[in-house]
């Protein structure tokens, strides 16, 4: 009795030790479910492709005080709330003329030991490259590129090729508006800017190849603010008093401002005035004749990419060195349908 007694109690030890070890293989001793997991089918997808990691991702941009940049932003937090996992923190100095206020900003967020990677727009290539020198993060370029080891991928427009598309488009329309002379004068941005420079060698190369003349050694430069376009406006109109075929300029704002500065001068009534950005303005411009056309940058497609391609590198995926958001010249012709997708898009 005593003996059967006893080997009872064995099976029963054996019994519990085999159940303590059951499924084994988890490192952890226990199955996804022992861990809490959500049923599978039920699990939602992470943002990283489903590896389970969460991303806090730094991207200053040049300013967020005007539209443009208000696209990209929208267009970088809509990935982000598209994709689980992924934090994305904008910001932006007050000017883009705000070096030393961007050159603060990249240096705190450099020190904040919780962003996983950086996409910056710089205001001074030259600047951000010393900056980023020392960092062991990932770090990308948007909208300007800059010259760096550090720096795994630029993503936006391809500036000169679309500046040339939209130098090309304005020489036809100066073409259509009756222009024998045509030649070209550019209301530049921040002198030394490496988009600026981009720009203007792409309007050059359109307005030449399409038979135009660009007055490079006129070239206005309003460091990318209105009202000193309306200046660099004014001095083109007392230089040129006959007029001039075609005024391009290094965004929409100082393109508008320069067509308002030359409101009510019979000699530049006929004037081709091309913008670069295509934001919404632009696009409600050119519908009440305010202004003849813009070269469109896809500002929030680029937004979106910029953080895709931060996601895809911190995922220890291949990027490309250069990711083209895109390109597109508006005009009255497509103008309507460009703002209703800006519309939706500015939310």
């Amino acid at each position: 009795m005593k003996k059967r007694f006893l080997a009872m109690i064995l099976a029963c030890l054996m019994v519990g030790s085999l159940a303590a070890c059951g499924g084994g293989g988890n490192d952890g001793g226990g199955s996804s479910a022992d861990a809490g997991s959500a049923p599978e089918g039920q699990q939602p997808e992470a943002a990283d492709g489903g590896s389970g990691q969460t991303y806090n991702i730094s991207m200053i941009l040049k300013t967020t005080a005007a539209e443009y940049w208000q696209f990209v932003l929208n267009g970088a937090e809509a990935y982000a709330a598209e994709h689980e996992g992924v934090t994305v923190d904008v910001k932006g100095p007050s000017s883009e003329t705000a070096f030393e206020e961007q050159q603060n900003m990249i240096q705190t967020d450099l020190g904040n030991g919780s962003y996983d990677g950086y996409i910056i727009a710089p205001l001074q290539s030259d600047m951000v490259a010393t900056l980023i020198a020392d960092t062991e993060k990932p770090v990308m370029a948007v909208d300007t590129d800059f010259d760096s080891p550090k720096k795994l991928s630029f993503i936006g427009t391809g500036n000169e090729a679309a500046a040339a598309l939209g130098g090309a488009a304005a020489v036809e329309a100066a073409k259509a508006a009756g222009w024998e002379e045509i030649k070209c004068i550019e209301i530049a941005g921040v002198q030394g800017d490496q988009t600026n420079t981009a720009r203007m060698n792409g309007y050059n190369k359109g307005v030449t190849e399409a038979g135009g003349e660009f007055l490079i050694d006129e070239v206005q430069y309003a460091n990318a603010v209105a009202d000193q376009a309306v200046a660099c406006m004014e001095a083109v109109m007392q230089n040129h008093p006959e007029g001039i075929a075609i005024i391009c300029a290094n965004n929409d704002d100082m393109a508008m401002a320069a067509g308002r500065a030359a409101k009510g001068n019979a000699a530049y009534e006929n004037t081709i005035f091309l913008g670069f950005n295509g934001d919404k303005a632009a696009c409600e411009a050119i519908l009440s004749d305010q202004l003849t056309m813009s070269v469109a940058q896809m500002a929030y497609e680029m937004g979106y990419k910029a953080v895709e391609a931060m996601v895809q590198a911190l995922n220890g995926d291949s990027v490309p060195d250069f990711v083209d958001s895109g390109a597109d010249v508006i005009t009255g012709d497509n103008a309507e349908a460009r703002l209703a997708t800006l519309q939706e898009q500015l939310g």
